[in-house]
């Protein structure tokens, strides 16, 4: 039987959450990173999601965002600026 915060991959890559926090924001039609990011600061107002998921997401927000903007600004230099 699978615990309550065990996290799984959802529909938003690179995201992993409770099944039941991938529910609720299928059911609130947050789709992507940036619509996420933009509800942060309301999920406890979801219904189905508790103060402790909302915790776990915004945790799991921050993991992925840092990682999000390293890939982003990462530069590739040729060999001959080494």
């Amino acid at each position: 039987m699978p615990h309550f915060y065990d996290t799984c991959a959802g529909h938003i890559e690179g995201l992993y959450l409770p099944p039941v926090a991938w529910e609720v924001l299928r059911r609130e039609n947050i789709q992507t990173l940036d619509q996420l990011r933009a509800n942060a600061d309301q999920l406890e107002q979801f219904d189905g999601i508790s103060v402790r998921i909302a915790q776990v997401i915004r945790l799991a927000l921050a993991y992925v965002a840092p990682f999000e903007e390293q890939t982003a600004s990462t530069t590739h230099y040729d060999s001959w600026s080494a």
